[in-house]
């Protein structure tokens, strides 16, 4: 780096006579190309020659797009630009997301000979991230580690939260972090400048980009002073007196569980009335004591703790009643309308997309009807042909809110349906095997809770779920009586979480049946 001006410039850019060569990578929604506007401003306004082009992408987070900026040196009319970045030729490299400045140290744009790497520390998860069953998101301490040797400086801070705060968008505030670094040979009201010239959000903005300039020009944060968190309290619950006094007697219930398993209960609870009503609340907590009475104090009746969680998530299991409820939520709108940052004057339309299986129409019949449909095959192919293709309703509209609000106002008749059947069913037989296990092995039994962890969404993910926990629960099987069985249920389970197919999980079973054998 030198420094020209009281300036800090890329080495050999405007000292050399050389083009200073800038990279964005954004992610969609990011404003990545209102960034590189921006940059394009300043440097025009200063009587640069400047070219920006810019390589949009697909997949990942809804499209990687690389923009790429060259800045002529001053005094240069007729420069030859480039249309594209080149490994080991980038002078600054602004990362709008931590994996995208990952993406960039491996292709090669930063070096520690020349590059300034500016890089948000927030994260937008991949898809391939979110298709993990279980916590797939990729270790971001790796790539900060890497862009400390990897750069000639390194700058971050989580833009995206500095932004918000201000009630901007990311760009605003990696902009005022290049500003900041002292990167570029302008002063920072020639930034400010370009933000007020484009008219849009020009408070907000600036706001955001001031921030942005102090959290990387300030240099590294100070630890804040310990703070005790406070837990948040939790709502008065509101409804007719006979509810509230069903609900009072179910919360007394959990008074008589053991101290160690009461705030899980609690939470639980709150869960499957939620849910259902308190009658289904009452079936939990009967579950829930039955278990309590054959756990071990000298255990710190972890077995119940573990029990009030995933019994809880197994009552109130993912259907098409539960995911219509959750679509017509008034608090759901409000979401949306945060999220987009609409205003009360403007419009906005939501379009839900719906593919629903034979399997899910079936499983909303009564539960007699429901069984002999899903066991015919020329019913199935029939419900697959009049439902299977995928349907688009826009919520937005009266008429498409009707139909998931009153598909949500089944909860009533739920109890009725064959996946209702099939969901008790199939709790019943799971605590029965937990409670046979913890005879015996109480290690074991406490792994095969956890199991239930597997079973999750509705539709297909619900089904690779179901078809996991069964194989693991035979996996468990061949391991019972051994010292270690519970270690080996318990790695069954986290190859189950590795991958969406389930390939980890195949191998883990090989390894399993060449000992048991």
């Amino acid at each position: 780096m030198t420094r020209m001006d009281g300036v800090m410039t890329p080495q050999g850019a405007d000292s050399a006579r050389a083009i200073t060569k800038l990279v964005v990578m954004a992610v969609g929604g990011q404003g990545g190309g209102v960034l590189t506007g921006w940059i394009e401003a300043v440097a025009r306004a200063a009587g640069r020659a400047v070219q920006a082009t810019s390589v949009a992408g697909v997949a990942q987070r809804t499209g990687a797009t690389i923009y790429y900026i060259e800045i002529a040196p001053e005094g240069v009319a007729a420069p030859v630009f480039s249309l594209a970045p080149a490994a080991g030729d980038v002078d600054i490299l602004i990362a709008a997301e931590m994996m995208e400045a990952g993406r960039a140290i491996q292709r090669g744009f930063v070096t520690p000979d020349r590059t300034v790497l500016i890089a948000s520390e927030h994260r937008a998860l991949a898809v391939s991230e979110k298709m993990v069953p279980g916590n797939g998101i990729a270790q971001a301490d790796e790539v900060m580690a890497a862009a400390e040797i990897a750069a000639a400086r390194f700058l971050s801070a989580d833009m995206e939260r500095l932004a918000v705060a201000k009630g901007s968008v990311i760009s605003a505030s990696l902009f005022g972090a290049l500003a900041g670094s002292g990167a570029l040979p302008f002063p920072r009201d020639a930034f400010e400048t370009a933000i007020r010239n484009s008219g849009k959000g020009v408070e907000a903005s600036l706001a955001a980009f001031t921030a942005g300039f102090e959290a990387v020009s300030a240099g590294p944060a100070q630890p804040e002073a310990a703070v005790t968190a406070k837990t948040p309290a939790e709502p008065a619950v509101q409804g007719p007196s006979a509810q509230l006094a069903a609900w009072a007697a179910l919360t007394a219930r959990v008074e008589a569980l053991p101290a160690d398993a009461r705030e899980m209960a609690l939470a639980g609870l709150r869960k499957v009335v939620a849910f259902q009503d308190c009658t289904y609340g009452g079936e939990y907590l009967d579950r829930l004591t039955a278990l309590a009475r054959q756990d071990e104090p000298a255990q710190g009746f972890e077995l119940t703790r573990e029990a009030a969680k995933h019994i809880a998530n197994a009552m109130a299991y993912d259907d098409v009643i539960r995911v219509a409820g959750r679509k017509t939520r008034a608090a759901r709108r409000a979401r949306i309308d945060a999220e987009m940052g609409r205003s009360p004057q403007q419009g906005m339309q939501v379009t839900e997309f719906l593919h629903p299986r034979a399997e899910e129409i079936s499983s909303l019949l009564p539960a007699g009807l429901g069984a002999r449909v899903a066991a015919s095959p020329r019913w199935m192919a029939r419900l697959d042909r009049w439902f299977g293709h995928g349907r688009r309703i826009r919520s937005d509209r009266v008429s498409g809110f009707l139909q998931l609000y009153l598909l949500a106002g089944l909860r009533g008749y739920r109890r009725r349906t064959l996946r209702h059947a099939q969901e008790q069913a199939h709790l019943e037989a799971w605590l029965h095997k937990v409670g046979e296990t913890r005879e015996r092995d109480y290690d074991l039994a406490m792994e095969l809770l956890r199991c239930r962890r597997l079973i999750k969404g509705y539709s297909d993910t619900h089904a690779r779920g179901l078809s996991k926990f069964d194989r693991v629960m035979a996996g468990a099987d061949l391991v019972a009586g051994r010292v270690d069985a519970a270690d080996w249920v318990r790695r069954l389970r986290e190859a189950a979480l590795q991958d969406e197919e389930g390939r980890a999980l195949d191998g883990a079973l090989k390894t399993v049946r060449s000992f048991s054998s």
